[in-house]
């Protein structure tokens, strides 16, 4: 949520940022943010005048019956009680002015930074690097056509912007290859993954793993939790149900209630990401600076309804309603946290390598940003059965604005002040569409090849 303090010191930007998020009604919603609190400001001072008459006229009436003048004791009594009754309406108005100002600001998303593309979707991203692609003079003809810039997090916008754009690109010509099945084909062939056992028990995007194809979900998340605890990061084993103030204090909320599964009777949001109750761990809670950036990471199953999905990209793996993903969250100080976002770049990209799948990594425009994040990378990896690119993680930084809503403060060790967190997560990973891109891209006439780094953890180098 954005401060009072971040919209009075920049409203212009403010304005501008929200425009470049294709926030409808920006200026509307910011003049009437601070239309309500002069709004309370106002009733703000009409209390503490009130007070003031009344503490005034309090004190006299003790004087005054000292005197013997009982009937103007009696009068300025009536005085106080009329005071209080006044006062007791300027704090409804406050109360009123205040709960309107900040059920406004929940709808009002974060703030994009200024090294965010202007863009209304996906179709204007930006490709920052493309790595691990197998065919070596493909990939140095599309760097040298422009298409992908340095491995440099801090690009700012600039001429090269239109030369970076990939929307066009398709990398899946020329590559003289043999078709390649796609994953869901490759499931049944071998037995990995029965979707139809999934639409009998729980339905569409539900699907169960079997033998192999559980061992691999079971090899990936340990990969994933063994990578992520070598980083530095501790494990958590958080619930996979939050309360409504969690779903509020992370951004879900109110956001995105349509998108969450909801359990009514107990009011409890089944989590669409980890992201959800690991930072919420830190809710209401001051932080000592010399306890930051703290790292955590979980492995849970995660729940999104998708609602409006439909589709070839629904297909398989492609968009589930159930899944299992690592999500890596930091808490840090504004000083350190584009530090620490690089360094999360840099492990998201170090897994990909790892498992040895052509990527992409791109840095997203104003227009394909979640609502909570001031900005914001999407990894990508090739399947090579579809020809299209699968978005495996986003790795954001949230500036001050999910630890507003959360109250998440740290105590500066320089001056004793206490202020506001920034806040940073990224999925590492999400494992549909990296088992669907190991299973398309490593497909022999002998089974399907398991990366070395993955083979410790599946426990053989070939699904047969």
């Amino acid at each position: 949520m954005l401060t009072l303090k971040q919209i009075y010191d920049d409203k212009a930007r403010i304005i501008a940022g929200l425009n470049k998020k294709h926030f409808a009604g920006a200026e509307e919603a910011i003049e009437e943010v601070l239309r309500l609190d002069t709004e309370r400001k106002a009733a703000q001072q009409q209390k503490d005048a009130a007070a003031a008459e009344m503490n005034k006229i309090s004190k006299s009436i003790g004087a005054l019956m000292a005197q013997g003048k009982r009937e103007e004791a009696e009068a300025a009594k009536a005085q106080t009680g009329a005071l209080k009754a006044q006062i007791a309406e300027y704090d409804t108005k406050m109360a009123e002015a205040e709960e309107a100002q900040t059920k406004l600001l929940l709808t009002i998303p974060n703030v994009p930074y200024d090294i965010v593309p202007e863009g209304a979707s996906a179709e204007d991203n930006l490709a920052v690097t493309i790595g691990n692609w197998p065919n070596q003079p493909m990939m140095d003809a599309i760097a040298k056509d422009g298409a992908v810039a340095l491995r440099d997090w801090d690009t700012t916008t600039d001429e090269k912007i239109a030369e970076e754009r990939l929307s066009s690109l398709s990398l899946g010509e020329g590559r003289g290859e043999v078709s390649k099945l796609p994953h869901w084909e490759l499931a049944k062939k071998y037995n990995l993954i029965d979707f139809d056992l999934g639409v009998k028990i729980s339905g569409a995007g539900f699907p169960v793993y079997i033998g192999q194809g559980a061992r691999l979900q079971r090899a990936l998340i340990n990969f994933f939790l063994a990578e992520a605890n070598k980083a530095g990061y501790t494990e958590i084993m958080p619930p996979t149900v939050v309360n409504a103030a969690s779903g509020y204090g992370t951004g879900q909320l109110p956001d995105k209630e349509g998108q969450m599964y909801h359990c009514e009777v107990d009011d409890l949001y089944l989590i669409p990401t980890a992201e959800v109750p690991v930072t919420n761990l830190y809710r209401d809670v001051i932080i000592d600076e010399k306890e930051l950036p703290i790292k955590n990471c979980a492995y849970t199953e995660c729940f999104r309804r998708e609602a409006g999905s439909y589709g070839k990209d629904v297909r398989g793996l492609n968009r589930l309603h159930e899944f299992s993903k690592i999500e890596i969250v930091r808490i840090d100080t504004p000083e350190h946290s584009d530090a620490s976002h690089k360094e999360m770049l840099a492990h998201v990209e170090g897994l990909l390598k790892k498992l040895e799948l052509p990527y992409r990594i791109l840095r997203l425009s104003g227009g394909d940003m979640s609502f909570t994040a001031a900005l914001c990378y999407d990894f990508e990896v090739y399947s090579e059965a579809q020809h299209r690119w699968l978005e495996v993680s986003s790795t954001s930084n949230f500036d001050t604005y999910q630890a507003n809503r959360l109250k998440c403060r740290y105590r500066r060790a320089e001056d004793k002040k206490v202020t506001l967190c920034h806040t940073l997560n990224g999925s590492a990973l999400a494992l549909p569409r990296i088992v669907a891109a190991l299973l398309e891209n490593n497909q022999t006439p002998e089974g399907i090849r398991i990366p070395a780094a993955l083979q410790p953890f599946f426990g053989d180098d070939m699904i047969r």
